[in-house]
């Protein structure tokens, strides 16, 4: 859930002065905060977007349920532009930080006691979680701006992105193996959950100390402004009201949709079929499995695959590479279908599966960057951020809500039939309605 691969030029009040170069530079060799700043937040947000389903599933939930209340976690991320105005007129982002780290922690040690009372208590936990993570996103996007000049931003992107991907490596893949030794061992799903969770809350207390010591002068936003939260929603749908504004806004929103479907209809139902008993059709993998087929392998490849995606990007606009990405994200189901008719026989398949559809969508995520920015308009290019995570978030919801439902009624090979089959569909919609745009070259 993490927008820290993309940069935003501060606004002319926000620039470091020629007499701070120092300063920064000495910061950025000296410290490690703006590496572990999203690192830290990657281990909470992992957590709620892809190790909840498993929990809710491993307590008893079915799988429509499952799917349904996963879907709701991402109901804060979009939100979170709402509080945007808040947070950087509240500034004093040291602070703020150093506040919803301690929630965090403290919402990740509720989680691990929740799993005593069940699977309800267990979401309502998550969903605290997953606000938090929103809010610190905000937070440290701010604090990190204000800290170093675009040119160390610049220069960071690379090496923070390949931080926070380590960390959900260590939370996805690491985090759910240790689950699963837990209970060969103990016998006792609620007991192996909740020590893993202590585990986490552990390392991110460790993050949370280092921030204490290496965060320097709170670093404050417009101090002088109102900053309620109503003010703050206000500001937010005056901007949505401008791009609303903007002539075929509408279109770059479908395309978005469209682009994203087929992902959004298989996000949660690849787990299912990983994690279902055979006789419900699915492979019935054990913990580990999954934690190193999806959560190791999976994730090593979408990351790197990213990295190959934005070094494209940069030799090439993104509007001339468009149709390539698009194609290659929506062709990640196929890879579940034929996982469907042929089921992997042992576990360096099943990896070579998962690492081909992670591969895909991790070359192809990039293009969601130029709807996005059709909509912000050159006006407001700088809102491309605010405007990616929420949207790609409300895209995603209805899709991974409804896949449990749809997987229990048409059962696996059909549903990643329809899955597949929404591909060609999607790529020709989005043909469609590009057919008479000039969008802008990224």
């Amino acid at each position: 859930m993490s927008s820290s691969q993309e940069v935003i030029k501060p606004s002319s009040h926000d620039k470091a002065s020629p007499s701070r170069g120092g300063f920064v530079g000495a910061e950025v060799g000296r410290g490690a905060w703006f590496l572990t700043l999203f690192a830290a937040e990657e281990i909470p947000a992992a957590i709620v977007t892809y190790v909840a389903l498993l929990m809710l599933l491993q307590l008893g939930m079915a799988p429509p349920m499952a799917t349904f209340f996963s879907a709701l976690l991402f109901l804060p991320w979009v939100l979170k532009s709402f509080m945007r105005s808040w947070v950087r007129r509240v500034g004093h982002f040291r602070q703020m930080l150093h506040i919803i780290e301690a929630l965090l922690f403290v919402s990740l040690v509720l989680l691990a006691f929740s799993f005593r009372r069940g699977p309800f208590a267990v979401f309502f936990a998550l969903l605290l979680v997953s606000l938090l993570c929103a809010w610190h996103e905000l937070a440290a996007r701010m604090y990190y701006e204000r800290r170093l000049r675009p040119f160390f931003q610049l220069m960071l992107t690379a090496p923070k992105l390949a931080c926070s991907q380590v960390a959900v490596i260590f939370t996805y893949g690491a985090l759910i193996f240790l689950v699963g030794t837990l209970e060969v061992y103990f016998r006792q799903i609620r007991y192996s959950w909740s020590m893993a969770c202590y585990v986490a809350a552990g390392v991110f207390l460790l993050f949370a100390f280092h921030h204490l010591i290496w965060l320097r002068s709170p670093q404050v936003g417009d101090g002088g402004a109102k900053h309620s939260v109503g003010a703050s929603v206000k500001a937010e749908l005056r901007i949505i009201e401008r791009i609303r504004g903007q002539k075929g806004w509408w279109k770059s929103v479908l395309i978005l949709f469209l682009l994203l479907l087929p992902q959004g209809l298989m996000f949660h139902a690849r787990v299912l079929y990983l994690y279902m008993p055979q006789v419900q059709g699915g492979l019935g993998c054990t913990m580990q499995e999954i934690g190193f087929a999806q959560g190791t392998v999976g994730v090593i490849a979408f990351s790197v695959s990213l990295f190959i995606g934005r070094r494209l990007i940069k030799s090439h606009s993104l509007s001339r590479l468009f149709w390539p990405m698009a194609v290659s994200i929506v062709l990640s189901p196929f890879v579940y279908l034929c996982m469907a008719v042929w089921p992997p026989q042992s576990l360096w398949q099943l990896c070579l599966c998962t690492m081909s559809a992670q591969f895909l969508f991790g070359l192809g995520i990039s293009v969601c960057r130029l709807p996005v920015s059709t909509i912000s308009g050159a006006r407001y290019r700088n809102t491309i951020n605010m405007l990616q995570i929420p949207l790609v978030s409300t895209v995603f919801i209805v899709p991974m809500a409804l896949s449990g439902l749809l997987v229990e009624q048409m059962g696996f090979g059909s549903y990643f039939l329809m899955n597949a089959l929404s591909a060609p569909v999607c790529l020709l919609g989005i043909f469609l309605l590009r057919r008479r745009e000039n969008p802008p070259a990224l």
